[in-house]
C-alpha cells in the first residue's frame, strides 16, 4: 500500500474543492476515489478544529478587552479622586 504525503493530499482536496469531480481527480492522480473522500472528510475535520480554534480565542480576547477597559476606566477614576 502507497503512503501519499500531506502535501500530496492536500493539493488533491483542493482540486476537488475547486471543482474538479472526485472520479477526475482520481483519475488524473491514480488514487481510489474511497481515498480522496477520506482525505477530503479529514480536511474538513481539521478546519473543524481550527475554527472552534479561533472561535475560543476571539472569546478570550473579547473578554480580556472588557477587562482591560473596566481597568481604564478604574484608573481614570482613582487617578481623579487622589
Amino acid at each position: 500500500m502507497r503512503k501519499y504525503d500531506e502535501e500530496f493530499k492536500r493539493e488533491a482536496v483542493k482540486k476537488i474543492h475547486d471543482g474538479q469531480s472526485v472520479a477526475s481527480v482520481a483519475r488524473e492522480l491514480g488514487v481510489a476515489e474511497s481515498l480522496l473522500h477520506n482525505w477530503k472528510r479529514q480536511a474538513v475535520e481539521v478546519i473543524s478544529d481550527a475554527e472552534r480554534e479561533v472561535f475560543a480565542l476571539r472569546k478570550k480576547l473579547r473578554e480580556v478587552e472588557m477587562e482591560r477597559d473596566i481597568l481604564k476606566k478604574a484608573a481614570l477614576i482613582f487617578g481623579r479622586s487622589g
